[in-house]
């Protein structure tokens, strides 16, 4: 089994200095690294007959396959689109107004003048027919702009339920393009998998939706021992400053938040959503005995006894460092969606989105967005504030 983390460039890496907290020295780095999808000491690495092996994942309620030299890439990303179409179809259409309060550029109908109205406004021919002072009101800009920060560092090249955390950052891309497209609407991504960065304008169009899905989706892995750069994905959409809307970020945030300035930076124009892609192995070990833990971002291994003691010290670990990345989003005022690759991922999509729109207050905000809301919705235990 491996346990695969995204550290900072600068910083050491996130296991070693976890497994350094609970009493366990890692090796040297450059010692006997094993590849990222290696087993369990006695257990086979990729046997097809395994439960929530990658046979048959491309079934509900898991993404199918979406390896970027796969030779049936094409056919995956249908199959997802038409699994997303199916299931979340009509969720969210109406329900984003203005993207910023205040007027727009679309005249609309005039109005009697109430003193505090701009008068710069007035509308001159309808006050001269009628003797009373109008003012012609304007009608809001309703085309969202959304852009993707996808994190594809070789932290997500890595899985132990029905998907790897990849093929789950694909498929929540793939959601967010079919909620968010239509109506004008148009759609950009800044993808990262550590050995440079790859910026898609933002345009409208199923055309273009289907190219971004390829682009994202076909981007290479990164070689094993290359750091991701969430910051610099980051900062490559801030500058220069783009038109207000949705950004939404997509990583499994691990390693230290030195990227939260950056999203809290991104959250004063846009709303922000984070979807975080997580594995259980990323949570917890599994008690079978001698196991091996491998970061594909450091090149550090360490073969480890899992014991009880162990065990749970590396999940009462685990779990602080998820509170420290929900803490850092909602610092940010940003939205915070999490999925995990053994659980039915469009379900949690569902109820992240139902209950934005309960809470939804109109102008300014985007139902899977929620400028400035705080709030956090944990799909495994409800919401959070």
């Amino acid at each position: 089994m491996s346990s695969a983390e995204s550290p900072s460039r600068s910083g050491p890496s996130w296991w070693p200095r976890l497994l350094g907290r609970l009493g366990v020295a890692p090796e040297e780095e450059g010692a006997g690294v094993p590849d990222a999808g290696s087993a369990p000491a006695g257990e086979p690495a990729d046997d097809p007959g395994r439960p929530g092996r990658r046979e048959g994942a491309g079934a509900e309620p898991h993404p199918p396959s979406l390896a970027p030299d796969g030779t049936h890439l094409q056919a995956a990303l249908r199959t997802l689109e038409l699994t997303v179409r199916r299931r979340l179809d009509g969720l969210l259409q109406g329900n984003h107004l203005g993207l910023v309060p205040g007027p727009g550029s679309e005249a609309g109908d005039a109005r009697v003048y109430q003193p505090g109205d701009d008068v710069r406004r007035m509308d001159w021919s309808v006050t001269a027919r009628t003797s009373e002072p109008h003012i012609r009101e304007t009608i809001a800009d309703r085309e969202l702009e959304t852009w993707l920060v996808v994190d594809l560092s070789p932290s997500l090249d890595f899985g132990t339920g029905g998907c790897e955390k990849r093929d789950l950052a694909v498929a929540a891309c793939a959601a967010v393009v079919h909620l968010t497209q239509g109506g004008g609407n148009r759609i950009g991504a800044v993808v990262a998998n550590g050995t440079g960065l790859v910026r898609l304008p933002a345009r409208g169009g199923t055309a273009h939706a289907h190219g971004l899905m390829r682009r994202i989706a076909g981007t290479p892995r990164a070689p094993e021992g290359t750091r991701g750069d969430l910051v610099g994905a980051l900062e490559a959409l801030r500058n220069p400053p783009r038109r207000r809307g949705l950004v939404v970020v997509i990583s499994d945030f691990l390693g230290d938040p030195d990227w939260s300035r950056a999203l809290r930076a991104l959250a004063v124009r846009h709303d922000v959503l984070a979807i975080e892609v997580g594995d259980l192995r990323d949570e917890e070990l599994p008690d079978v005995g001698t196991v091996v833990l491998a970061d594909p971002e450091s090149g550090h291994s360490r073969e480890v006894t899992t014991t009880p003691t162990l065990r749970r010290r590396f999940a009462a670990e685990a779990a602080a460092h998820r509170d420290r990345v929900a803490t850092a989003i909602r610092a940010a005022g940003a939205g915070h969606l999490r999925l995990r690759t053994d659980r039915d991922w469009i379900a949690d999509v569902v109820r992240f989105v139902v209950a934005r729109k309960r809470g939804w207050s109109g102008q300014g905000t985007t139902a899977i967005g929620g400028r400035r809301s705080g709030a956090e919705l944990d799909p495994a235990g409800g919401g959070r504030g």
